[in-house]
């Protein structure tokens, strides 16, 4: 799904409005009626909603909502902020229709403190602003949102929150934006979305259908992708009945050191799960009886070192090769990276320990073979690339990074992201909080090196990779909560996370 800008967006509409022959306030109706049926399925008609208005498109998809809320049963309040030059002409004619209605309360405000809440459970429909703005808040819109900020309701923001633009936001006031409880927004996300900076104005992001040409959605040029379902479904490669473990490639992880032995475990397991068809595992001679115990299913190689790794004599059998998972910093270690990097020829990943052995070593960075894949969470992809000043300015570090030194590179968190080569960057949807924990990482360089030896391309293998993780840990988080979730959780339900991708969606 590619992520589009405003201008797209409008252009989509338009498009959706001439070669269907419907009227823009058509499209604006079913808008609100995909909104209608998401409220109605997670409030009940007991809760009062309090919509608040401007006088732009989305102030027309407010009204429309609420009217089709009242005729639902909800007691719904409306209040205009007529703050601007001029009412849109579907906005008008919303508003005319809504006044014909009894037993809805109206209100044009001229100061914000006029919306107040009682007692009884209340949501406020954010429908001020929408995804039209182009510079920060002030005046009286500012002091509108910040009082119903104030307010301590839940929020549901139609299409964007009031406020919130649709890329950069770190110039802004944060005080000047809607802190959404939810967002709803229509057929594709906003790349503000995906940045950590504005959770607290997105809320839980919902994307919604309302019949925008899919075709014309499709050919939109764009280098922000969202990573879907259908798109990972169709992307598994089938196994044919008469395959044997051959057929899906022979992966070495190079992981573990002393006291760090459980890293390699997770990240063998996860390899394996994944699907890969021979696993060996290099590791430090005080690990053998370790892997050998833990993951019966891979063949152990043995370093020369007790405690560490210091390098690997023969990688020529291998189709794909990850490394960093608990190898530690020893200056051997080091060494054996920087061999490791100017022999390799298979596809290899990069995590952990080996990222902080290029970070003290930047000048290594040059060795790495074109389409490498580095996974750095947060605090390793700063030590590697610099601190940037924002999520935004993160975004923008990642991709400069992963273009010039000719990389895939995974920033893991919320929305993990995956920059190319190409500049173009892909944000997963799926993970949850319960990932936050230790060797969370390890698993998700298994399970790529596994894709990378199964013979997918690199960038399969980090998109594939980063949704299989992201929806094995929700599929755990679902059976046992976030806040218990270990890493080989994530592992023992990689089994689960397939198989639902390889189940036809029911719509």
């Amino acid at each position: 799904m590619k992520i589009l800008s405003a201008e797209q967006i409008r252009a989509a509409d338009a498009y959706t409005l001439e070669h269907e022959s419907i009227k823009s306030i058509d499209l604006m109706e079913r808008a609100a009626l995909a909104c209608v049926e998401w409220i109605t399925y997670h409030f009940s008609e007991e809760t009062k909603v309090i919509a608040i208005c401007g006088m732009g498109n989305n102030g027309g998809d407010g009204l429309a909502i609420s009217r089709l809320l009242h005729d639902k049963g909800h007691n719904v309040e409306v209040y205009i902020a007529p703050y601007f030059s001029k009412a849109s002409d579907d906005f008008s004619a919303n508003r005319k229709k809504l006044e014909d209605i009894k037993g809805i309360k109206v209100v044009e405000i001229s100061k914000a403190e006029e919306i107040t809440i009682s007692n009884e459970p209340t949501i406020i429909i954010d429908a001020i602003l929408g995804s039209g703005l182009s510079k920060p808040v002030e005046g009286k819109v500012a002091e509108l949102i910040q009082h119903i900020n104030s307010l301590k309701c839940p929020i549901v923001a139609i299409d964007i929150s009031s406020g919130l633009m649709m890329e950069d936001n770190s110039k802004l006031d944060r005080k000047n934006i809607i802190n959404a409880t939810a967002t709803l927004t229509f057929e594709a996300p906003k790349l503000a979305f995906m940045f950590a900076d504005n959770a607290q104005h997105v809320g839980d992001l919902y994307i919604l259908n309302i019949g925008i040409d899919k075709q014309f959605l499709s050919e939109q040029k764009s280098l922000n992708h969202y990573i879907t379902r259908e798109k990972i479904a169709a992307t598994i490669h089938p196994r044919p009945k008469f395959s044997h473990k051959g057929n899906y490639g022979h992966a070495l992880l190079i992981a573990g050191s002393y006291g760090k032995m459980g890293a390699a475990v997770l990240a063998g397991k996860s390899c394996l799960r994944a699907g890969v068809g021979l696993l060996t595992m290099h590791i430090p001679k005080c690990g053998y009886w370790i892997v050998q115990v833990s993951v019966p299913e891979a063949m152990a190689s043995v370093d020369d070192e007790v405690e560490f790794f210091s390098g690997v004599k023969d990688i020529s059998m291998f189709n794909a090769i990850g490394i960093g998972p608990g190898i530690g910093t020893d200056e051997s270690t080091e060494q054996g990276l920087k061999l490791l990097l100017q022999q390799v020829n298979a596809p290899i990943v990069l995590d952990a320990d080996a990222l902080n052995i290029l970070a003290e070593n930047r000048t290594w960075l040059s060795f790495l073979p074109a389409g490498s894949i580095l996974t750095p969470h947060p605090g390793e992809f700063a030590r590697l690339a610099g601190r940037p000043a924002n999520s935004y300015e993160a975004y923008v570090m990642q991709k400069e990074f992963a273009v010039k030194h000719a990389v895939y590179l995974i920033l893991k968190g919320a929305y993990t992201s995956i920059a190319t080569p190409d500049g173009e960057v892909y944000f997963n949807s799926t993970g949850n909080p319960g990932m936050a924990t230790g060797g969370s990482g390890d698993t998700l360089t298994g399970i790529i090196t596994s894709l990378l030896a199964q013979g997918y391309s690199k960038k399969q293998a980090a998109i594939v990779g980063v949704y299989l993780h992201g929806l094995a840990g929700d599929i755990a988080a679902n059976e046992m909560g976030e806040n218990s979730l270990i890493a080989e959780d994530i592992t023992n339900c990689l089994g689960k996370a397939y198989k639902e991708i390889q189940t036809p969606a029911v719509y």
